[in-house]
């Protein structure tokens, strides 16, 4: 190991001016030289670039990854396997496990048993779910986290050398400022003094001091403006990185609309595959005349006017015995007349889509006069608006009065 003691010495002499500087200047007693305009608002603009997009990027694996125990492990087997130089394994999501635990339940429940196959119906698309998942985190991460780590990791490391560097220039150029004025005070004081034959040689010194300050001042100062220049340079290029992070935000929200697009599509597939399959496992009885019995049946659940973190309830459709009926088997509301005591107001919870002509069509928020009938089966009502009437649900209703 080459040991250069001298080189050492003079490094060290050189940080403990530096320091002295910097501590003169913060406590008022030195002059600094303050960058121009230009430059100061570059700096500002490049500080807010990089911590906002460490925080932009953060969040974004957050989001992408939401569970800090899974994120720092992926972290780290990403690292070794770029030590390693190799492909990083697809990882299985968390939708494409849960359904397969699905499909692995629907072979002991047995595939033939109405649960069993609706964990198999429901398996598959939670696979699908799972794949639609994962391609998302694959083009999110290349074409929108890796751009941010990429600046954050090299350009920006770049930036912040330089302007380290520049600093420094810029308190040796101080100190030089700092030399020349006490050399020339130090000169100019000699200069006052009676003109001895033995003060000649002193002013001769401190005459060939100055000119030496004067000289590193020089030095110093195009050190300084080269340095500045080249800061001045990579912070500009701040503006392409701001073009290049924009692109990469449309990409990051083209992967996001394809992603929950896909979703979307999934479930109503999944959901008309299960409808499909309540409806021959479970036949709808409303309309019988023999036999009546009771059938499950809920609303679309996607609904503009549903309450926010609200989800409408299930409804129970029964006959409703001991009401006029047509030959059909359905009720004859019309024929139903409004009672002269008994109403009230209700306000309407959610949607709600009328199933055949006996009911009436609800919208949220809005208010009916409601009653019911002697033998009406209690979880409905009979509902009027305007001229309109027909059956409402009960649990769709919040009675006013």
């Amino acid at each position: 190991m080459d040991f250069n003691l001298k080189k050492l010495t003079s490094d060290a002499g050189v940080f403990f001016t530096r320091a002295v500087q910097f501590t003169e200047e913060k406590l008022g007693s030195a002059e600094k030289t303050e960058l121009d305009t230009h430059l100061e608002n570059l700096i500002a603009r490049a500080d807010c670039t990089k911590n906002w997009t460490e925080k932009i990027f953060r969040q974004t694996e957050v989001l992408l990854q939401p569970n800090p125990i899974d994120h720092t492990g992926a972290r780290i087997e990403e690292f070794f396997y770029e030590k390693l130089d190799k492909k990083i394994p697809s990882r299985t999501t968390n939708g494409e496990l849960l359904g397969q635990y699905m499909l692995d339940a629907a072979k002991d429940f047995g595939p033939g048993t109405p649960y069993g196959s609706t964990l198999i119906t429901v398996g598959e698309y939670q696979i699908r779910l799972g794949g639609a998942e994962r391609e998302f985190l694959q083009t999110s991460a290349i074409n929108f986290l890796t751009p941010l780590r990429n600046f954050l990791e090299g350009d920006w490391r770049t930036i912040s050398k330089e302007r380290r560097l520049l600093e420094n220039r810029r308190l040796d150029l101080d100190i030089c400022k700092a030399r020349v004025k006490k050399a020339k005070q130090a000169e100019a004081k000699a200069a006052a003094e009676p003109d001895f034959q033995e003060t000649r040689p002193r002013n001769y010194v401190l005459s060939a001091s100055a000119s030496a300050a004067e000289q590193e001042l020089r030095v110093a100062q195009t050190e300084f403006d080269r340095q500045a220049e080249v800061t001045r340079l990579l912070l500009e290029g701040i503006s392409s990185t701001h073009v290049n992070h924009l692109r990469c935000l449309h990409e990051f929200v083209e992967a996001q609309a394809t992603y929950y697009a896909q979703c979307h599509q999934y479930m109503q597939e999944l959901q008309k595959e299960l409808s499909s399959a309540n409806s021959n496992t479970y036949p709808n009885s409303f309309a019988s005349n023999a036999n009546p019995s009771t059938s499950a049946t809920c609303p679309s659940p996607v609904s503009s006017a549903t309450l926010p973190g609200v989800s409408p309830p299930c409804l129970a459709s029964t006959s409703t015995p001991g009401i006029a009926r047509e030959p059909s088997g359905q009720l004859k509301i019309q024929d139903v007349q409004q009672p002269s005591t008994g109403h009230r107001k209700a306000k309407v919870l959610y949607d709600y889509d009328a199933h055949d002509t006996s009911e009436l069509s609800l919208l949220a928020d809005e208010l009916i006069t409601v009653y019911t009938v002697p033998g009406m089966d209690p979880d409905w009502l009979v509902g009027e608006r305007g001229n309109q009437k027909g059956k409402v649900p009960v649990t769709y209703l919040e009675l006013l009065s």
